[in-house]
């Protein structure tokens, strides 16, 4: 299936590793020129490699700090100087976690800086570029744990619903210029930064951390959330469905958040 990515040019912020890196490498593939920002250097150059050898015809490594609303203007002027137009924004950043107890205001107000005012901003800057383009979507990354709770996500999943909405929201003033927005909620999904920071916590358990079964296994019995495909998903699966939501080819979805869970949305 030709997606129509061929000409196309594309943001993907958080695109230096994990699922960022995986839709950053999809859209490459399928002939999007892209920009990726993150925050280090090294890892965005190395990013910008694969992404290039999956067949991105331009790559633009930009190091953007998504906490800071100045570094995200300058990142999105250095791709308006560029290429003066963007087809395509993915927005994949999140915060981090803790429970209730663990978090005082200021991490709360990170939370909803990194996970809703970071895309708030994106957008803002990536808008004049998306009118001048043929045609624009927009994709944003929320989560499932905005319908199936998790203590230790509290701050998280409350941005990552503000995000949510915002998304929905913004489906519906964007509507009628063409531009579509939709939503995308990962389940748990084996990045290799997800592997390393639980490798000693899933192998006292017997598990191994890179094996989506195994950690789906870890979910369920620590968290009691089971999944019906038994098994957690991968980046490039999160890819797909982003990528599709992103292209030319869809052409009438919009205001949707799509679950790419395995199955385990359950409130």
């Amino acid at each position: 299936m030709d997606l129509g990515f061929e000409g196309a040019t594309a943001v993907v912020t958080g695109g230096s590793k994990g699922m960022g890196l995986a839709i950053a490498e999809t859209l490459g593939a399928e002939g999007a020129s892209v920009a990726i920002m993150a925050r280090g250097q090294q890892g965005l150059d190395a990013a910008a490699d694969r992404v290039r050898g999956a067949g991105a015809p331009e790559v633009l490594a930009l190091s953007v700090d998504m906490a800071d609303a100045e570094s995200i203007t300058t990142g999105f002027a250095a791709v308006n100087d560029a290429w003066g137009r963007l087809n395509v924004l993915v927005h994949t950043v999140g915060p981090g976690a803790g429970t209730f107890e663990e978090l005082d205001d200021g991490d709360w107000y990170a939370a909803f800086g990194l996970g809703t005012m970071a895309a708030v901003r994106s957008v803002r800057a990536a808008l004049p570029m998306l009118r001048a383009a043929e045609w624009a979507r927009i994709v944003t990354l929320s989560a499932h744990s905005i319908q199936r709770q998790s203590p230790r996500l509290v701050a998280y999943t409350a941005a990552k619903a503000a995000l949510s909405s915002f998304t929905k929201n913004l489906s519906k003033s964007l509507g009628p210029e063409g531009i579509l927005v939709n939503c995308v909620c990962p389940g748990t999904i084996v990045t290799a930064s997800f592997t390393q920071i639980l490798k000693d916590v899933l192998a006292a358990d017997g598990l191994d951390s890179a094996d989506p079964h195994d950690v789906m296994t870890w979910v369920e019995r620590t968290y009691g959330h089971p999944c019906d495909l038994g098994r957690a998903g991968l980046p490039e699966e999160i890819a797909s469905a982003t990528a599709y939501l992103a292209s030319r080819r869809n052409g009438y979805v919009t205001g949707a958040t799509v679950n790419v869970d395995g199955g385990s949305d359950f409130i």
